[in-house]
């Protein structure tokens, strides 16, 4: 059995743990009604007259949306499923380390889904080359936004706090 994940000692404190939940539950609070509605959104597409009448790469975009969807709610929910399944007394450490991996795999899986559906409509509007450089300029902005970013500056901090 693999040793529990190490605590930094500045998280081991239950006053940093309530405010990082209190955040994370913040920002699902935001980011989980705007997954739904574009899920709710992609339910429909298939019953629509002409979703027959997409090509075969289409049908692959909305299927990879609609499956990356899917899944970036799973990882939301998660957070809300862990803390009423395991009970208390719990782990709040253990707890936010596996609802933090949980949303930051959801908001990757967010930007896969975005990319399809920005190729699938982009590719119904102007088939060809467009819909490819125009998803991937979608994709780039939010690797950029989401992910590169806070990376850059998490390390630019950390080398500051250390005197770099």
């Amino acid at each position: 059995m693999a040793a529990p994940p190490r605590v930094p000692e500045n998280e081991a404190d239950p006053r940093t743990q309530d405010r990082r939940l209190e955040e994370l539950l913040g920002e699902n609070r935001v980011i989980l009604p705007s997954v739904t509605v574009m899920f709710a959104f992609l339910l429909t597409i298939p019953f629509t007259a002409d979703f027959s009448d997409l090509t075969r790469l289409d049908r692959g975009a909305y299927f990879v949306a609609f499956l990356a969807t899917a899944l970036a709610i799973v990882f939301l929910v998660g957070l809300s499923a862990y803390h009423r399944l395991r009970g208390k007394p719990y782990d709040k450490a253990r707890m936010l380390l596996t609802a933090n991996r949980q949303a930051i795999a959801a908001i990757a899986l967010l930007a896969v889904a975005m990319t399809a559906v920005v190729f699938l409509v982009t590719d119904v509007m102007y088939p060809g080359r467009v819909p490819a450089y125009v998803a991937t300029a979608v994709l780039v902005v939010a690797l950029a936004t989401w992910f590169v970013l806070p990376l850059v500056r998490r390390v630019r901090k950390d080398a500051v706090a250390i005197g770099g």
